[in-house]
């Protein structure tokens, strides 16, 4: 018998800073959406710039440390899952949405945007990689970023 997989890794950097709610019960969810962009050779011999967005759902300490450290323009590296979900619009038309729902993000770089991320590279510095998994204390001057 075959098994099953559904597994999504995905490089991008962030559309918007994440938002952060609470269910009832008082779990901490994070939302934010990524561009994953895909450089290919066309027909015609031309290069072709293709952007794909994702919406990203993060759930508990990862999506609090999601929303507390990322920004608009950040790297980062999305380990997870897709999930289907339907909803139902105000005028009541199904619609059906297709999520990551995140294990793992990872960090990258140190800046909000690509320019800066260049730079790091040009002058010879690392990315700094952050697993958000990661608990920091409650001293901002102990997180290695």
């Amino acid at each position: 018998m075959a098994g099953n997989l559904n597994k999504v890794f995905l490089l991008g950097n962030l559309t918007r800073d994440p938002e952060l709610r609470h269910t009832a019960q008082g779990t901490s969810v994070a939302n934010f959406s990524i561009a994953v962009n895909r450089t290919y050779k066309g027909n015609d011999g031309d290069f072709k710039k293709e952007t794909s967005y994702f919406n990203i759902i993060v759930w508990g300490r990862i999506g609090e440390n999601c929303a507390k450290y990322l920004t608009k323009g950040r790297p980062v590296l999305v380990e997870g899952r897709l999930q289907n979900r339907s909803y139902e619009t105000q005028d009541g038309q199904k619609r059906t949405i297709t999520e990551i729902v995140a294990d793992n993000v990872q960090f990258l770089g140190s800046g909000s945007s690509r320019d800066s991320m260049d730079e790091m590279s040009n002058s010879g510095g690392d990315d700094v990689g952050f697993s958000a998994d990661f608990a920091p204390s409650d001293d901002d001057d102990a997180v290695p970023f």
